[in-house]
């Protein structure tokens, strides 16, 4: 069974069985695909997690 979450940066869904990239943040586990979008997210994360998608493509 393949789990799939979305980065909250930039919207990409992601296994998070391999996904390489995840942060803990109010108890909670966020999944990238990126370093940068995992960056990006670490800067201001109620940014990301108010919006749910921050729609920002900034790494692919």
């Amino acid at each position: 069974m393949v789990v799939k979450a979305i980065d909250p940066v930039c919207g990409m869904e992601v296994d998070v069985a391999v996904v390489k990239y995840k942060a803990e943040h109010g108890g909670k586990t966020y999944y990238f695909c990126s370093q940068a979008c995992k960056r990006e997210f670490e800067k201001d994360p109620n940014k990301y997690i108010k919006n749910s998608h921050g729609g920002h493509a900034i790494c692919c």
